[in-house]
């Protein structure tokens, strides 16, 4: 399942997509083949072929392999490490869980970065909250198999699966269409999602199967207050400490405890957050406001603009981004493998905006109150773009011998 990224130009010490081994999108595909083949293995999850298994797997929204090396000393999930793994392109959210979710690459289901552009539903829009940019909910018939017209990994699975996700998400859209097939249950704090885990666990202990379970806080933090923040740290050291206590508490299960993340963040100072706005005629040359990321615009450029438009990145935004046409990277392989959706073009746009390490690029449009992040992701550097494979293995408990 290999494939190789073409050339094409890219930021500094770019870190690009692993679709094969090394990569979450493989984590992804191997989960939804053994969820469907009950001969299968699924290596990168320490199941071999033909075994019956419990695996929880844990995502942990926005904690990157370099962030754990760097802060994860003395804890269990760095004394766990397996490995690390690329994430998909773009670094994101809805790029990366979607993957989890499916199996599919983002070539394959077609969510580019947390905006994303869809003429039937208005232009740009937000596919997880179904949200249009600053005019409000998303509404249409029929809307969710129109916008995610693929199936869950989950639905049809021969094993049984329960996805433990947050309240606040559980029942939305986006969660509905994507846990299809599987039995979920909410949770609202992190006590809250240990106990799940492990009353589940319980459950599934004679049957196997999957729980796959999701953790969002630290990237809400590290958003608000950076990656390196003091309260993005005290959530990480809370997190090693719950897997600490998941790994005590899963013993004698045979369970298979994975955890890995979606992304990882970087941290960018004020300075180097760029506004379109900065550049009045610009807007002037686009279609619709930016989608995608604030680390990768992509840009629907108005029929007969290219050349101006590509002079205006030549000039203003050397060292800053990197352009690369928008059929380029369809074909270059950073979306990844699979049949392209059939929407691909028009939500990679005409032009695409790879930012360099540190910087950031974005717009506003009516109806939107400002969005402030110190902590971003959804670029190719290695902060962003290696997450880590965490291991633990809790061997099954054997029965007592009877009395003679």
């Amino acid at each position: 399942m290999s494939m190789t990224i073409s050339t094409i130009p890219l930021p500094s010490a770019a870190a690009v997509p692993d679709y094969g081994e090394r990569g979450l999108y493989r984590l992804a595909h191997g989960m939804r083949e053994w969820l469907h083949d009950d001969s299968a293995g699924w290596p990168l999850a320490g199941v071999g072929a033909g075994e019956r298994a419990l695996v929880v797997l844990l995502v942990i929204d926005g904690l990157g392999d370099n962030f754990l090396a760097r802060h994860g000393g003395g804890g269990a999930l760095l004394a766990h490490r397996a490995g690390r793994l690329s994430s998909v392109f773009p670094s994101t959210t809805a790029s990366a869980v979607t993957t989890l979710m499916t199996g599919l690459a983002p070539a394959q289901h077609g969510l580019n970065g947390w905006f994303i552009h869809d003429r039937r539903f208005g232009g740009v829009i937000a596919p997880l909250p179904l949200q249009r940019r600053g005019n409000g909910p998303l509404e249409a018939p029929a809307l969710l198999p129109r916008l995610f017209p693929y199936r869950s990994a989950f639905a049809g699975a021969c094993r049984p699966v329960v996805v433990v996700s947050p309240a606040e998400i559980a029942g939305s859209g986006f969660s509905r269409r994507h846990s299809h097939g599987a039995r979920v249950r909410p949770y609202r704090s992190l006590s809250g999602l240990e106990e799940a885990i492990v009353a589940e666990a319980g459950a599934l202990r004679d049957s196997g199967g999957l729980i796959h379970a999701y953790y969002s806080s630290l990237d809400a933090l590290s958003h608000q207050f950076g990656c390196q923040s003091e309260e993005a740290l005290s959530c990480f050291a809370h997190i090693d400490a719950v897997f600490t206590r998941l790994a005590a508490r899963l013993e004698g299960t045979g369970a298979q405890l994975v955890l890995t993340a979606d992304h990882g963040f970087i941290d960018v100072p004020d300075e180097r957050c760029l506004q379109l706005a900065a550049w009045p005629d610009v807007a002037a040359m686009l279609e619709a406001p930016l989608f995608g990321e604030r680390r990768a615009a992509f840009c629907a450029v108005r029929q007969g603009a290219a050349a101006e438009f590509n002079a205006w990145v030549a000039s203003e935004l050397g060292g800053r981004a990197v352009l690369v046409e928008g059929p380029a990277l369809r074909h270059s392989g950073l979306l990844g493998p699979g049949r392209p959706h059939r929407r691909l073009a028009e939500r990679v746009g005409t032009h695409v905006l790879l930012m360099e390490a540190g910087w950031t690029l974005a717009d506003r449009v009516a109806g939107e109150k400002p969005v402030s992040m110190r902590g971003v992701h959804g670029g190719l550097s290695a902060d962003e773009m290696w997450v880590p494979l965490v291991r633990f293995s809790a061997g099954l408990r054997r029965a007592a011998p009877a009395a003679p």
